[in-house]
């Protein structure tokens, strides 16, 4: 599915004109769906999930990762390079090296199987098990559903899970800092979020 085809995915569930393009149409019938408490908290709530989606091109975790990409984001799995190079391009035994034995994961081939999924990457069986009681859908057994039928609910799931909406109620600096701290643990990528934000939120006035 293509970006454009995601975007009037989100159109069409929430009654807006599927015409590919998030405005204010699209935002505000998306906050009256979801009882979302104010318009900075749905520029907050696309800003978040259009960061990690790469804009809604990504839904699922690839795991083609180079040796030098492995040793950067999973530096305790992949101490050296050598050890980095084995797993290079083989996302099979990346993730269940990477997720295995952890996050409920406590079966071989678990950390592949529940690898990252959805608008906010939903990872582990643990998580998985958790989404799929909420929705009401049998994810144990049918994990891609996460990123072909379910992305937004992962996505909503992990705000009201993560007690996210009403944390803040503007786009202030302090408050798109505080947003992307929970989610990120950190604050990378937060010149993008902020960007993603403040556009956003621009399209509701």
């Amino acid at each position: 599915m293509t970006r454009t085809e995601r975007i009037k995915e989100i159109q069409r569930s929430v009654g807006a004109d599927a015409d590919g393009v998030i405005g204010n149409e699209t935002l505000t019938k998306f906050q009256c769906r979801y009882g979302i408490p104010s318009k900075a908290m749905v520029a907050l709530f696309f800003g978040t999930i259009a960061h990690e989606s790469r804009d809604f091109t990504i839904v699922e975790e690839s795991g083609m990762y180079s040796a030098e990409r492995l040793r950067a984001i999973f530096p305790k799995y992949f101490p050296t390079m050598d050890v980095a190079k084995q797993y290079a391009y083989k996302p099979e035994a990346i993730f269940n090296k990477t997720y295995g034995g952890r996050m409920g994961n406590n079966s071989p081939g678990d950390g592949y199987k529940f690898r990252g999924r959805g608008y906010m990457q939903t990872t582990g069986k643990y998580s998985y098990d958790r989404l799929g009681k909420h929705i009401g859908v049998d994810l144990l057994n049918n994990p891609d559903l996460v990123a072909t039928k379910y992305p937004m609910d992962s996505a909503l799931f992990y705000f009201t899970d993560n007690k996210l909406w009403g944390l803040v109620s503007d786009v202030s600096e302090e408050s798109i800092r505080l947003i992307r701290k929970r989610v990120n643990g950190g604050y990378n990528g937060l010149d993008d979020f902020r960007s993603k934000v403040k556009k956003y939120y621009s399209l509701m006035k």
